[in-house]
C-alpha cells in the first residue's frame, strides 16, 4: 500500500465533502437534532394533561381535593362538568385525556371508607395516560382526604378507582398498531416521492419532458398520484394484520379511517415532493428525508408523551403532519370518534398539503440548469 496515493484519495474525499454543503450540514445537523430532541424535548415526566373534573359533591373537602391534584401539574383541569355524559364526549373528541369524578356521597365515603371515594377516568388509547393515572394514585394524602385533620404520610391515593376507557385490558398493541400506520406511511411515502423528481434529473428523463407541454403543476401531481394507491395498500395491510394478529379494534367508521389515511398520504407525498426540489441527487434526497423522520416519530406523541414536552417542542410538533394523523387514527380506531369530532386535525393536514404543494410546484422547473 502506497501511503502517498492513499493520502491523495483521503484529501480528494475531504474536498468533495466540503463542496457538498448539504452532506456536511447533515453531518452536523443530525447529531445536533438528536441531542436536542432526546436531551431537551423528550421528557418522560407527564405534565399538564388536558383534563376535566366532575364534582358532584361540591363540598369543602371535594374542592380541596381538586386543588391538591391540580397543584401536581399532572392534570390541567380545563373543563368543569355537570353531567357524566360529557366525559365520554370530551374523551372521544380528544379534548381531554382524563377526568376526575367526585361522587355525591364523597363525604360519607371518606368517613366510612367502605367505598372508593374518587374515580379517575382515563383515555386508555394512550398508555402514557394510564401511567399518569397510576402516578396520581401514589400521591400522599393530606388533610383534604383526612377529615380528622392529621396528615398520614403512609396513606396515599391508592384507593382511587381508575377507569380505563377504550383499552381496559391495557394491551400495548392496541396503542402502537394505529400509530405504526403513520410511521410506515411517513417512511415510505416521503422517501419514495423525495427521490421521484430527482431521479428524473439524474437519468436525463427531464430532457424529454422539456419538449412537452406538461406544466410544473401537472408534472408534480402526476408524480404523486401513483404513490397514493401504494399508500392505501399499506394501510390495508396494517389494518388486516392488526385485527387478525393483534386483535386491534376498529371502533370508528372504516370510511373515516381511509379518509384520514388518504389525507395523510397526500400530506406525506407533498413533503416528499418539496424535499425533491431541495436535493440535487437521490442520495441527498434520502438524507433530507431521513432528517425529517426523527422529529416526526419523536414529537408526534407516538413514542413519548406530547404533554410532557416543553412548548417549543410542542409548537414544532404541531407543524408536522404525523402529529395530527396520530390523533386522527387513534381517535377513530380506538375511541370511535368521527371526522366531525376531529376536524381540527384534518384541517391542519389540509393546510399542510396546500402550503407544501404550493412551494413545491413553484420550485419545480423543467429546465436542465
Amino acid at each position: 500500500m502506497n501511503l502517498r496515493r492513499l493520502l491523495s484519495i483521503v484529501v480528494k474525499e475531504l474536498r468533495q465533502l466540503r463542496r457538498d454543503r448539504l452532506t456536511f450540514a447533515m453531518m452536523v445537523g443530525i447529531p445536533t437534532m438528536q441531542l436536542l430532541l432526546f436531551g431537551y424535548a423528550i421528557n418522560l415526566d407527564i405534565r399538564n394533561l388536558d383534563a376535566a373534573v366532575l364534582d358532584q359533591a361540591q363540598t369543602v373537602h371535594s374542592r380541596e381535593v381538586v386543588a391538591q391534584l391540580g397543584q401536581t401539574d399532572v392534570m390541567n383541569f380545563k373543563y368543569r362538568l355537570a353531567d357524566p355524559q360529557q366525559i365520554d364526549e370530551l374523551l372521544r373528541a380528544g379534548k381531554i385525556s382524563a377526568a376526575l369524578v367526585i361522587p355525591p356521597d364523597f363525604e360519607r365515603r371518606l368517613a366510612t371508607r367502605d367505598r372508593v371515594p374518587l374515580q379517575i377516568v382515563v383515555d386508555g388509547s394512550d398508555q402514557v395516560i394510564q401511567q399518569a393515572a397510576r402516578q396520581l394514585a401514589g400521591l400522599p394524602l393530606d388533610s383534604a382526604l383526612n377529615p380528622g385533620g392529621a396528615v398520614n404520610p403512609n396513606q396515599t391515593l391508592g384507593n382511587v378507582e381508575i377507569v380505563n376507557f377504550y383499552n381496559p385490558e391495557r394491551r400495548a398493541p392496541v396503542n402502537t398498531v394505529p400509530g405504526l400506520i403513520g410511521v410506515i406511511l411517513t417512511m415510505t411515502m416521503v422517501l419514495f416521492t423525495a427521490m421521484a423528481l430527482v431521479r428524473e434529473r439524474e437519468r436525463g428523463n427531464l430532457e424529454f419532458l422539456i419538449a412537452t407541454p406538461v406544466s410544473a403543476g401537472e408534472l408534480t401531481i402526476g408524480k404523486v398520484l401513483p404513490f397514493i394507491a401504494i399508500g392505501l395498500v399499506q394501510v390495508t395491510v396494517v389494518l388486516v394484520l392488526g385485527v387478525l394478529i393483534f386483535n386491534v379494534p376498529i371502533r370508528g367508521s372504516l370510511i373515516d379511517v381511509y379518509t384520514s389515511s388518504l389525507v395523510f398520504i397526500v400530506a406525506s407525498l407533498a413533503l416528499g415532493v418539496f424535499i425533491s426540489t431541495l436535493a440535487q441527487t437521490q442520495f441527498q434526497s434520502m438524507q433530507i428525508a431521513f432528517f425529517t423522520f426523527l422529529p416526526q416519530i419523536l414529537l408526534s406523541g407516538f413514542m413519548f408523551p406530547y404533554a410532557g414536552m416543553p412548548w417549543p417542542a410542542q409548537w414544532i410538533a404541531e407543524i408536522l403532519p404525523m402529529t395530527h394523523f396520530i390523533r386522527l387514527i387513534r381517535g377513530i380506531m380506538l375511541r370511535g370518534a368521527g371526522l366531525r369530532d376531529l376536524w381540527p386535525e384534518l384541517a391542519a393536514l389540509g393546510m399542510f398539503i396546500v402550503i407544501m404543494m404550493t412551494i413545491a410546484i413553484s420550485r419545480t422547473s423543467k429546465r436542465l440548469d
